[in-house]
């Protein structure tokens, strides 16, 4: 109760993204969990050079029809943006 909690996910090409991750949000919040979305701080969010996963909500990737595609560089990155900066409102948090 009272945790932090972020999301990230991997959908299809059919999208499902955004509703996968406000989703399990209901359940976080059911649990007290204070939910950790990203926001636009990632600057990859803003690349629109290509066709890839990442939204405010949380880090993710576009697996493809068969589930082939693999994340990309920027997809990672968002990944480890997410992780970094949930474990650093925790230190700020536990004081």
């Amino acid at each position: 109760y009272g945790k932090l909690a972020s999301v990230f996910s991997s959908t299809g090409t059919g999208g499902g993204q955004e509703q996968t991750i406000t989703s399990t949000w209901t359940t976080l919040a059911h649990h007290g969990m204070v939910i950790v979305p990203i926001g636009y701080a990632a600057q990859e969010l803003f690349d629109v050079s290509q066709v890839r996963g990442g939204t405010p909500y949380g880090a993710t990737t576009i697996a493809g029809g068969d589930g082939s595609r693999q994340p990309s560089q920027e997809e990672l990155s968002i990944a480890r943006y997410q992780g970094e900066y949930v474990a650093g409102l925790a230190v700020k948090l536990n004081g």
